[in-house]
């Protein structure tokens, strides 16, 4: 098993150093051929941030998945690693996400898709101990037989798992991919109902047609929503959702507000779509120009990263700036910016300007916003690729494909060959404090070298490493797993050498940094800290909205300690509430009870949007207690149920 080990990083608050990039208006050309050629509520833990704690190095174990389109039975079944030298793909841009019990789930599209001319469709996987090993699952858009698994899917996918469990006991699992046959035709979005053994298909997953880089989203038991970039209506950002499993997509908003219709008109870049599971509220991450004088500009770019939020369950969409770089040839646009939520109801927004990576994070439900905060620091000069997983109140993992290269004129398509590639992972316990520290490290070896491109179809240099990857943090250990893209030649136990009857060619050391090698590793963390920082005796999760016009507020506390809960308080806005709990106190561990109320104080204002603190006090049996404030935001009807 190949380790990587390496020292810790502090990463101190650092400004921006904004550098150029070409304008926006060069993808207008592009995306004209494109349409030319195609047919109330909060979160609340218990878990706080920890401030006084600095994260210990994390280690890591590396090793491929088997999905090999070229094998019969496509790698389906297949366990990895493996002594056998059948852990061999051909994968890509790659995606992952854990459901509440701690299961990892993965997809990645087949790279010759997408660049060698075979469509393979989209591949998954499955972890069910905590990613030390990953089963290939059976093709979640495969409709054929063929010897290479044609699909009229596979690109760009993305994963969702549900946080609710659905009437078979099992997390819905959803993969969405592009349309190849014809190309953005629409969203294919695959549903699982039993775990990934087997999955149903919905082709028009788009409400709208002529798509491209959708986003998926899961919450409760079978709400699905999906977000993607409309050419058909200007580049608009349209969020469709489900409440069937994906079965039928009936519900559609623009993520772009009344306020702000200038955001289409191809002036903005789409970046990825979160679902706060625990008071519904959608965001859909973006950067675009700053404001609508901008539209006529032709020298600025996407120099102001956005952030969409519904508050009552994707009907609509509020647009608020997360942060507006001065410098408008800045942009943000770089695959792609990336939104995440923790288990306090915390957002952050992840960004690069091709050089530096930043982020910025709201206690505010994304109506305000502080930062940014400067993330990789040196031997990562140069840092693209964003993707984070939170949890807890203030924990934060985040990754990215980074490398010591960096000469202030080329962009990472131009780098040269002396430029080497690794997957970074930088963690902070504290994300949530102003000028607090990241540790760095590297999670992988050497993944490629030299230019790697980032203009998606339009790529005239290296696109071995497509344009995303990603990372989970397992909710039951708080251990990381990384799901990422390699072009090199191993020919390991652990990365055996792919090996194809048909193709362009096979994967040899001759062509050891070039597609015939890329496949889909897995980063596994094996040690070091985790976003579980500290364990206190109260999980709580608060959903506090209007419903045909009153108010309803509704609270659920889990004992997460070892010791009994006697008994519970709650005041909202500093007034106490009298509940009565189902079940009736006291509450053993690992039980969970829940409240619902219709009764506020008398005299408390409520005000749809608006932001309250609710304070939860829970008596041991020891007559200890442990104490905590939260905010709750007073959506509109924003639950699964509208």
């Amino acid at each position: 098993m190949r380790n990587n080990d390496y020292l810790s990083i502090d990463v101190d608050e650092i400004s921006m150093k904004p550098i150029l990039e070409p304008s926006r208006k060069a993808t207008t050309i592009l995306l004209s051929i494109l349409m030319l050629t195609s047919t109330a509520a909060i979160v609340g833990t218990a878990f706080h941030p920890a401030n006084a704690a600095s994260p210990s190095t994390p280690t890591f174990t590396n090793y491929e998945l088997a999905g090999n389109p070229f094998r019969h039975g496509f790698s389906v079944g297949v366990t990895c690693p493996n002594g056998a030298g059948t852990c061999q793909n051909t994968e890509g841009e790659p995606a992952i996400r854990a459901d509440p019990a701690g299961n990892f789930y993965g997809s990645s599209e087949n790279v010759f898709c997408v660049i060698g001319g075979l469509c393979g469709g989209t591949f998954a996987w499955k972890s069910t101990d905590s990613g030390n090993h990953f089963t290939t699952l059976p093709l979640p858009d495969s409709v054929s037989t063929g010897s290479v698994g044609f699909s009229p899917a596979g690109g760009d996918t993305d994963i969702a798992v549900a946080p609710a469990l659905n009437t078979n006991g099992q997390y819905n699992i959803y993969v969405a991919s592009l349309a190849t046959t014809p190309p953005l035709a629409n969203v294919y979005v695959s549903t699982s109902h039993d775990g990934g053994a087997s999955f149903i298909l919905n082709p028009t997953g788009a409400t709208i047609p002529v798509d491209d880089r959708e986003w998926i989203a899961a919450d409760g038991a079978n709400k699905i929503c999906v977000s993607y970039h409309a050419y058909a209506t200007t580049n608009n950002l349209f969020v469709t959702c489900s409440y069937d499993g994906g079965t039928t997509f009936a519900q559609v908003a623009n993520a772009f507000d009344a306020n702000h219709p200038w955001h289409a008109l191809y002036q903005n870049e789409i970046g990825n779509l979160a679902i706060d599971p625990s008071n519904h509220l959608i965001y859909q991450s973006f950067s675009s120009i700053a404001n609508a004088g901008e539209v006529s500009c032709l020298g600025c770019s996407t120099h102001a990263v956005w952030i969409a939020v519904s508050i009552d369950g994707g009907l609509s969409f509020t647009d608020y700036p997360v942060y507006i770089n001065p410098n408008t040839a800045v942009g943000y646009g770089h695959q792609f910016v990336n939104v995440s939520v923790d288990q306090a109801g915390n957002v952050y927004l992840i960004y690069t300007d091709d050089h530096n990576m930043f982020y910025s994070f709201s206690t505010t439900f994304g109506q305000t916003w502080s930062g940014p905060y400067q993330i990789n620091k040196t031997p990562s000069n140069t840092a693209i690729f964003p993707w984070s997983s939170a949890l807890g109140n203030g924990a934060l993992d985040v990754v990215w494909y980074g490398t010591s290269y960096y000469d202030g004129v080329n962009t990472p398509d131009s780098y040269p060959m002396t430029a080497s590639w690794q997957v970074y992972f930088a963690q902070n316990l504290a994300a949530t404090t102003p000028g607090s520290k990241f540790t760095q490290n590297t999670a992988s070896g050497i993944i490629h070298y030299g230019g790697v491109c980032e203009s998606g179809v339009a790529c005239t240099g290296n696109r071995d490493l497509l344009d995303d990857f990603g990372i989970a943090a397992s909710p039951t250990t708080g251990l990381a797993a990384i799901i990422y893209t390699n072009d090199q030649y191993l020919n390991t136990a652990l990365e055996p050498a792919t090996t194809r009857t048909s193709g362009s060619g096979v994967c040899t050391q001759a062509l050891s940094n070039n597609v015939d090698c890329s496949h889909t590793d897995i980063a596994v963390q094996t040690g070091g800290s985790t976003l579980l920082t500290t364990k206190h005796h109260v999980r709580a999760s608060i959903n506090f909205e209007q419903l045909s016009q009153t108010p309803s507020l509704n609270i659920q506390i889990s004992n997460i300690g070892d010791g009994e809960i006697a008994s519970l308080s709650i005041q909202l806005s500093g007034q106490p509430l009298t509940l009565s709990w189902n079940p009736a106190m006291p509450l053993q561990s690992g039980q969970t009870t829940s409240t619902t109320t219709t009764n506020t104080p008398l005299g408390l204002v409520l005000t749809v949007g608006g932001i309250y603190q609710v304070t939860i006090t829970a008596i041991l049996s020891d007559g200890s207690t442990d104490s905590q404030t939260l905010n709750a935001i007073y959506t509109l009807g924003a639950g699964i149920g509208l």
